[in-house]
């Protein structure tokens, strides 16, 4: 999933962007973790994404200070994956490669570093080497493969 967002990105609005894959933003875009200011606490799984997306002490340091973020500020701490001058054309651009790529391959890759938070190292390790050697029979990763060797 491709997110573009504009304006300012504030409570909900940041679980909805930090489930998204790849997040792009307006450069004038803001950020701000409204709760505390209005006598909340976070929804929507903001506790869980936002300390994974760009650390625990930035994370509280966010939501304890009340500082609303810069694009730039977003950017430099993982909370966006790039800035544009128009989101919705590059996002659009995004998807639209996402769209022509291996999906099976592509799905498979969110899943497994999705799930990563989840799993033990091993557990990860032996969840890679099973999708990896089904992926390998599968008829996409054969015509990637052949595609490749024949450059």
């Amino acid at each position: 999933m491709v997110a573009a967002v504009h304006g300012a990105v504030a409570g909900a609005g940041l679980a909805l962007m930090l489930s998204c894959d790849v997040i792009v933003a307006a450069p004038a875009t803001k950020f701000v973790f409204a709760y505390p200011g209005i006598g909340f606490t976070p929804d929507c799984g903001v506790s869980y994404l936002l300390p994974r997306a760009i650390g625990q002490q930035r994370a509280l340091a966010f939501a304890l200070v009340g500082k609303p973020a810069t694009a730039a500020e977003a950017l430099a701490w993982g909370l966006v994956t790039e800035v544009a001058d128009d989101p919705g054309a590059r996002a659009r651009d995004l998807a639209a490669g996402f769209a022509a790529g291996p999906a099976l391959a592509l799905g498979n890759v969110r899943r497994l570093l999705r799930q990563g938070w989840e799993m033990s190292r091993a557990e990860t390790g032996a969840e890679e080497a099973r999708t990896i050697t089904e992926m390998v029979k599968g008829a996409e990763a054969q015509a990637l493969i052949s595609r490749f060797a024949s450059r």
